[in-house]
């Protein structure tokens, strides 16, 4: 190739066009490269190691297997803050393999793992476990092998968000324990396929032993109970539908349990609850609560999505969490004011954006949060009105901090987000585009068919971004990118000059990071909403005005900033 640019002048001018336009493609690569490293440094995006990649790459060794069901025993002792246990894993083969991984936390300690009466040879890498099976496992086949383990599972320095167990006691001192792991990871206490994008197709047993004196409470339905001659407990608990690791749990106290039925657009929905046994009456007031609530997310989401396990609410010595079918409830007995409990609505729509329609790597996070607290707005909306769903969504946007973008790195588990954003700006994100669309209606339509169309499996966050533009009929790819690729909000610069004729010339643009960002922005003229389409580049409109004053745009219905220019 190098000879044929010697043939002439010309040609020589040629390649050194070629060459000038690669180098300065190499200098753009480095300084996006440079950007990126110094976004990563500030807001702990990296350096990713070795660590992070078993956690949160879906490789060979796990993509070759699909988990179908997971039979777990769990035996917790209280007073050494142990556990010991085992899981039993029902895979299918989904490409031959001699070798997979599973995960668990480097500090407990394997005793065993078991393939029909005999012992696999495994090796461990930070948290990662890869087993050796003795021959090779045929495409297509069902199969089973058990994990035995044991061991003191982290301690949860913050729960829900730094996770692990809660060893604490409720104010009779006794026992009050409970786990919370999303983003920890499930490996943190019982041996799994630890990756968000393989959920259990036919759900899976979670069976804990505990003092008999106590109550253990995990996810689905209660199946039995069982004594032990050593003073123990055994409760068996059925989950039906695939569940999110993450979402696995259990709590342990000196709970009673009350119960009641929602009539629900599928027929009889199961409501139970648990709570500390002195909190009972205060806890039977309280949580009336949820039957106006589930009938509102009903109505707007869908139906609700485990009918064969329940709706449960469970009193926590944490705040709370979203886990399937046993929603973690720490706050208190106590409504805000606009009269409702947050976390119980917050949790509880979980249970549609999270637990039912669910992401396959914690990068795409805002698929669970941003839906879910928007959520929130839906429920004051359905109950109030419109306009005091926009007055809750007015608290939520002081809440948006703008520190980093709300999208993650993809396969290394991340989850190091500065801020709340993507519960906050990802809920009026999704505010936005519902001023955007400008049809109440149209809107409510596309939040009930995605629970259809995403209904039960794992999806990744840029599918989404592209289903409501196809739904819409938009284009709004540079949309979602600046509200969830940049930590920047637009804003919109303009100028308002008056003309001789006494009319005025408005002139706008949109200062945004995504490449061909458009939005439209609405604009009151005398009293009139008129609406224009912004870009990042300038244009011009003649208008009709009084006085300036007779102009304003709408910043309240936008995520946007202004500046407006001389």
């Amino acid at each position: 190739m190098g000879n044929f640019f010697l043939l002439s002048k010309k040609r020589k001018a040629v390649k050194r066009w070629v060459v000038g336009i690669w180098s300065y493609f190499v200098f753009i690569n480095i300084v996006i490269a440079q950007v990126s490293t110094i976004n990563d440094i500030l807001y702990q995006r990296g350096p990713f190691s070795r660590k992070d990649s078993l956690r949160g790459a879906l490789t060979l060794l796990r993509s070759c297997y699909d988990v179908l069901f997971y039979d777990l025993f769990v035996k917790v002792n209280i007073p050494e803050q142990s556990i010991s246990g085992s899981n039993t894993i029902i895979y299918k083969v989904i490409t031959e393999f001699e070798r997979i991984q599973i995960d668990l936390f480097s500090q407990l300690e394997i005793d065993s793992i078991l393939y029909h009466h005999q012992k696999l040879l495994f090796t461990r890498e930070h948290n990662a476990v890869f087993i050796q099976f003795p021959f090779s496992q045929v495409t297509g086949i069902i199969d089973t092998f058990t994990v035995y383990y044991h061991g003191k599972p982290n301690v949860a320095q913050n729960p829900p968000w730094q996770g692990g167990f809660i060893w604490e006691k409720d104010k009779n001192g006794r026992p009050w324990v409970g786990v919370a792991c999303q983003g920890h990871g499930a490996s943190s206490w019982w041996p799994l396929k630890d990756h968000l994008s393989d959920e259990p197709d036919n759900g899976m047993r979670i069976t804990i032993n505990v003092p008999q004196s106590l109550m253990c409470v995990s996810n689905g339905v209660l199946v039995g109970q069982e004594d032990y001659e050593d003073g123990t407990t055994s409760f068996e608990w059925r989950v039906h539908a695939p569940i999110n690791s993450y979402n696995v749990t259990l709590n342990i106290g000196d709970y009673v349990h009350f119960s009641d039925t929602l009539q629900g657009v599928l027929g009889i929905l199961h409501l139970d609850f648990y709570v500390l046994s002195y909190h009972l009456e205060k806890a039977k007031k309280h949580f009336a609560q949820v039957k106006p609530l589930l009938h509102c997310f009903e109505k707007y989401l869908g139906p609700y999505p485990f009918y064969e396990d329940g709706y449960a609410l469970v009193e926590t010595p944490y705040w709370g969490m979203e886990h399937q079918g046993a929603i973690a409830y720490g706050n208190e007995f106590k409504n805000n004011n606009f009269g409702f409990d947050f976390i119980i609505v917050h949790e509880s729509g979980h249970e549609w954006f999270g637990n039912h329609i669910s992401i396959g790597d914690n990068a795409d996070l805002w698929v669970h949060e941003a839906f879910t607290t928007y959520a929130e707005a839906i429920y004051v909306e359905c109950v109030h009105g419109k306009e005091k769903a926009l007055e809750y969504l007015q608290t939520q946007r002081k809440k948006i901090n703008n520190q980093a973008a709300i999208q993650g790195p993809y396969e290394v588990n991340f989850d190091a987000w500065p801020d709340a954003d993507m519960y906050y700006k990802g809920s009026w994100m999704l505010h936005t585009l519902r001023t955007i669309i400008a049809d109440d209606a149209l809107w409510w339509r596309a939040l009930r068919k995605m629970y259809d169309v995403f209904r039960g499996g794992n999806v990744k966050g840029q599918r989404v971004r592209l289903w409501f533009s196809q739904f819409f009929n938009i284009e709004l790819s540079s949309f979602f990118s600046q509200y969830l690729d940049f930590r920047e909000i637009p804003i919109l610069e303009y100028r308002l000059q008056k003309k001789a004729n006494g009319d005025y010339t408005f002139s706008f643009r949109f200062q945004a990071q995504a490449p061909n960002f458009q939005m439209p922005i609405d604009v009151l003229l005398n009293g009139e909403k008129k609406r224009f389409w912004a870009t990042t580049e300038w244009q011009a409109q003649n208008l009709s005005l009084t006085s300036e004053k007779d102009f304003t745009i709408d910043t309240e219905n936008y995520l946007i900033l202004t500046q407006k220019l001389k």
